[in-house]
């Protein structure tokens, strides 16, 4: 697809056929071309709960307004923003690390300032921390919805659940902040695709103080 066909084609739907499945292979490649995106100090702190039985769709379906595309798609993603995924000791930073010295793009005299850099501009204050995790997932979590489209495959990211019982109910650490859930399946043919929204132009966008 064009690109600017994938960005404007994008919707959040509201029906999802659930008798048509997105075959694990599918899942995988989207995630992975998602997976693309920038973070900070490319620490890519996101990751993902893939939910596909029924009963587990139900379970987060019930501390999510009980939306019913919850249990309707055929996979619902639960995003996870690491926030001390930036921390020395973490296995992704270290995986970084490593990586990025492997690459020679830092060496291993440069991991004190790598560390108080990360230290400074994620562990400042608590804040701090969940703008790094929330900013940095919501990269991946646009690059995975445009990634799907790119295939055919319709989404729908939701703010509308209690964080905390999502949190309790999957026995998620409490490292994690859940930014959004993101179901992903195809429209359902027999529903009715609202019109686009309005956007704001790019005058009302542009701003000086």
């Amino acid at each position: 697809m064009d690109f600017k066909d994938v960005v404007y084609g994008r919707r959040a739907v509201n029906f999802f056929d659930p008798d048509r499945d997105v075959p694990d292979a599918l899942l995988r490649e989207i995630v992975e071309t998602a997976a693309t995106a920038p973070s900070g100090f490319n620490i890519q702190p996101w990751s993902l709960m893939v939910l596909r039985s029924r009963e587990e769709k139900l379970r987060l379906q019930q501390h999510a307004w009980k939306q019913e595309k919850v249990s309707e798609a055929p996979v619902t993603l639960i995003v996870l923003a690491d926030m001390e995924g930036w921390k020395p000791g973490n296995r992704f930073a270290e995986k970084n690390f490593a990586e990025m010295v492997k690459a020679g793009a830092m060496t291993e005299d440069k991991r004190e300032w790598f560390e108080n850099a990360c230290q400074t501009l994620y562990g400042a204050s608590e804040a701090r921390g969940v703008a790094f995790a929330c900013k940095n997932t919501a990269f991946f979590a646009m690059n995975l919805m445009l990634a799907a489209k790119n295939k055919g495959v319709d989404t729908h990211p939701m703010d509308g659940f209690d964080l905390d019982a999502v949190h309790k109910e999957f026995a998620i650490p409490d490292n994690y902040w859940i930014p959004l859930l993101i179901a992903v399946g195809y429209f359902r043919g027999d529903k009715k695709l609202d019109p686009p929204k309005w956007r704001k132009t790019y005058d009302e966008i542009v701003v000086k103080f």
